[in-house]
């Protein structure tokens, strides 16, 4: 019977984005690709996994009263502290004071595998999960990155971010085995500009740890994104004809057409973060 439930569920593709410093828009560029890809007709779900700073609701202004340590703490259910983004896109907040996911015990570890797997079970849950990390190289990063399906890096041109993008591949290459990597290059002047960041990134990689990288595309520096960010909106919806929805949206459709081997459901992937725990320093 458990066979044939879980053959049931919705295979669901699990995306971490990354950066290796703060300042790059990476939270930006979450909630603007949650949003093109439902409006491609995906379900769509951001955890936001920005443990000690929570940032996508701020970003959508929402203002959600529980988070996922409520959830781990056996004081509310995964349904519970589910909220509502724009399309109605699903969010899981997180908020200061759960760090120590990265350290949960065995209970803690079945509650939030039975919360998945009940929530997973009662909805067709998504098409593809969202994971907003933390910026920088700390365990927790690398907690989340190791688990997901795909990694997706957001970098700049700004060269500090392009060292920083760099040191965090190393760190998830050597010490985690990761190979395989997609770049988004934020806040460029130009289509070569957003290249010529990615191809210096690339060479690096490939000359001091042998592996290559795949570019998913560029975002241009646009006074929408700003003036989205200050009104709290997505700036695909309310400036969907500019240069940089143009973008977000090619980004999204490369994304869902990639050939990632969708390898399970979101309870798979929550096993895979719980087993990553063990792996990673708290």
């Amino acid at each position: 019977m458990l066979k044939e439930r879980q053959k049931e569920r919705k295979r669901v593709k699990t995306i971490a984005v990354a950066s290796g410093k703060g300042g790059v828009g990476k939270t930006n560029v979450v909630a603007n690709l949650a949003i093109a890809m439902k409006k491609q007709d995906k379900d769509v779900m951001i955890l936001d996994a920005d443990l000690g700073l929570s940032n996508i609701d701020i970003l959508l202004n929402l203002s959600p009263r529980y988070n996922i340590q409520h959830v781990v703490n056996s004081e509310k259910t995964l349904k519970d502290i589910v909220v509502d983004g724009p399309h109605g896109i699903k969010i899981i907040p997180a908020s200061s004071g759960v760090q120590e996911l990265t350290a949960l015990d065995e209970f803690q570890r079945l509650k939030l595998l039975e919360e998945f797997d009940a929530y997973d079970n009662a909805t067709a849950l998504a098409d593809v999960l969202l994971i907003d990390t933390a910026a920088g190289i700390s365990g927790n990063v690398a907690f989340f990155c190791i688990a997901a399906q795909e990694i997706v890096i957001v970098t700049s041109p700004e060269p500090t971010a392009i060292t920083d993008a760099y040191a965090l591949i190393k760190v998830l290459f050597t010490r985690y085995q990761e190979k395989e990597f997609h770049v988004i290059v934020n806040s460029v002047k130009s289509p070569k500009e957003g290249f010529e960041v990615f191809k210096k990134l690339s060479m690096v990689t490939e000359r001091f740890l042998n592996i290559s990288l795949d570019y998913l595309g560029h975002i241009p520096f646009d006074d929408s994104v700003q003036k989205a960010v200050s009104l709290q909106k997505a700036f695909v919806d309310i400036y969907p004809k500019s240069l940089a929805s143009k973008q977000i949206f090619e980004i999204a459709s490369r994304i869902l057409d990639s050939n990632c081997n969708v390898k399970g459901t979101l309870q798979f992937f929550i096993g895979n973060l719980l087993s990553a725990s063990d792996k990673t320093p708290e």
